[in-house]
C-alpha cells in the first residue's frame, strides 16, 4: 500500500502520549532505547502534540538530538480549545512545538481532535490559513487534522477544505460500528475524499489488549503466540489508505511486541477477519465503559477525579467479572476527596471527551458498584 507519497510508508508510528513515566517525570533512558529499537526496524513515523505534557520536549532528547533529520518524521499538533485563550496564543503553539522539539520542521502538522463543540475555533483563528501558510514556508511539509465527530461533519469540513493532505481518524475493531465513535463511517467518508489516515486509538487506549476471557480464547486458540493488541493494530493495518497506525507505546515490552508482527506485517487473512467479526458481535453486547484512557477529561475537573483510572477498575469486573481486581484498582483511584461520588456534575468532562461519552452518568454507575 502506498500513500500519496507515491512511496511505501512503514505502516506502525509510535505515539508519544503515553510514554514511560519515572517518579520525577519521563523516563529519558528507556525513551532513547524504544527510540533506537524503533528505527532499527525502519520505522520513522513519531506522533506527539502541544498539549501532551513534556512529550515534545522528551522527544528533542531521545530523537532529534541523537539523529538526523532527515531520517525520521515527526508529527505534532495545534489544539485552539486548550491553553488557547485567543488567536495570538493559539498561533503560538506552533513556534512553542518547534522550539520544544528542536526539529526545524514538522513533517505532518495537525490541527488537533475537532469535535462537534469546538472545530469553529480553528476557523475563528484563522488557523487553516495559517498552516497553509506555514507550508508555503516550508516549515511544514503536509497538513491535516484529528477528528472525533461523525461522518456528516468530516464530510463538510473535507468538502469545504479539498487541500488538506490527510487525516487522523480513530479506528479500532471494537469502533467499528459504534454510534458514538463511527469509525467505520468516518473511514469511508475521508477514503471517498481520497484522503490517506493515520490511525490513532487502534487498541482502544490499550482495553484491547487485554480484552474479555471470550475474546482472548478466539484469539488464542486461532495463534497462541500473538498478543492480543497484534489482533487490534493489524487489523486497522490491513485497511487500504493508511499511512500509519499510532501504538502509543509506553514501554520497551510494549515496543518488542508490536515490532514483532510489524516489521513484515502481514495483512489480516480470512479466517482472521472472520475471528474479528466474531468479536465485534461479542463486544456488541458489552457493558464496559469504552473510555481510551486519553486524560482530556482530567485537566478541568474541580474535584480531581481521575476518571479514567476510576472507569478502567469498574471495566475489571463489567469486562472480565474480576470483582476483587475492580475494586482494589478503584480505591488505588479513588483517594478521600476524589471518588466517583464526589463528582458535582459540572459536566466540563462530557464537553472535553472525544469520545463523547455521558461520564457523569457513568461514574454515577461506578460509584454504585464501588462505593455501595
Amino acid at each position: 500500500m502506498s500513500d500519496y507519497f507515491g512511496k511505501e510508508t512503514p505502516k506502525l508510528g509510535f505515539g508519544l502520549m503515553r510514554l514511560p513515566q519515572k517518579k520525577l517525570g519521563t523516563d529519558i533512558e528507556q525513551v532513547k532505547k524504544m527510540v533506537d529499537l524503533f528505527m532499527e526496524a525502519g520505522f520513522t513515523y513519531f506522533d506527539t502534540a502541544f498539549v501532551y505534557g513534556t512529550s515534545e520536549k522528551d522527544i528533542k532528547k531521545a530523537l532529534v538530538d541523537r539523529y538526523p533529520r532527515e531520517s525520521y518524521t515527526l508529527a505534532t499538533k495545534l489544539n485552539a480549545f486548550m491553553m488557547a485563550p485567543n488567536e495570538k496564543a493559539a498561533k503560538q503553539q506552533f513556534y512553542t512545538s518547534l522550539e520544544r522539539t528542536g526539529a526545524g520542521y514538522f513533517d505532518y502538522y495537525l490541527l488537533h481532535a475537532f469535535m462537534e463543540n469546538n472545530y469553529t475555533k480553528y476557523d475563528k483563528y484563522h488557523l487553516w490559513d495559517f498552516v497553509k501558510e506555514r507550508k508555503a514556508e516550508g516549515l511544514i511539509k503536509y497538513f491535516g487534522f484529528s477528528y472525533h465527530a461523525g461522518p456528516e461533519l468530516l464530510d463538510r469540513i473535507l468538502t469545504k477544505h479539498p487541500e488538506v493532505d490527510f487525516i487522523q481518524l480513530q479506528i479500532n475493531y471494537a469502533d467499528w460500528e459504534n454510534p458514538s465513535v463511527t469509525s467505520r463511517a468516518n473511514y469511508e467518508v475521508a477514503r471517498k475524499h481520497g484522503k490517506s489516515i493515520v490511525v490513532m486509538e487502534p487498541v482502544k487506549g490499550g482495553t484491547l489488549a487485554n480484552p474479555s476471557v471470550e475474546v482472548k480464547k478466539l484469539f488464542k486458540d486461532y495463534h497462541p503466540d500473538m498478543s492480543y493488541a497484534s489482533w487490534a493494530i493489524r487489523f486497522v493495518a490491513s485497511l487500504d489508505g493508511i499511512i500509519t497506525v499510532l501504538s502509543g507505546m509506553s514501554n520497551i515490552e510494549q515496543m518488542e511486541d508490536n515490532l514483532s508482527y510489524m516489521k513484515n506485517f502481514q495483512p489480516l487473512n480470512e479466517e482472521e477477519q472472520k475471528i474479528i467479526q466474531q468479536v465485534q458481535r461479542i463486544m456488541g453486547n458489552s457493558s464496559t465503559i469504552p473510555c481510551t484512557a486519553c486524560h482530556y477529561c482530567t485537566d478541568g475537573c474541580p474535584k480531581q477525579i481521575k476518571i479514567p483510572d476510576i472507569f478502567s477498575a469498574v471495566n475489571k469486573q463489567l469486562g472480565n467479572g474480576q470483582m476483587t481486581e475492580a475494586l482494589q484498582s478503584y480505591q488505588n483511584a479513588a483517594a478521600e476527596g476524589h471518588r466517583a461520588s464526589d463528582c458535582i456534575n459540572c459536566k466540563q468532562c462530557e464537553r472535553a471527551c472525544p469520545q463523547h461519552l455521558p461520564i457523569t452518568e457513568y461514574l454515577k454507575q461506578c460509584a454504585g458498584m464501588m462505593e455501595g
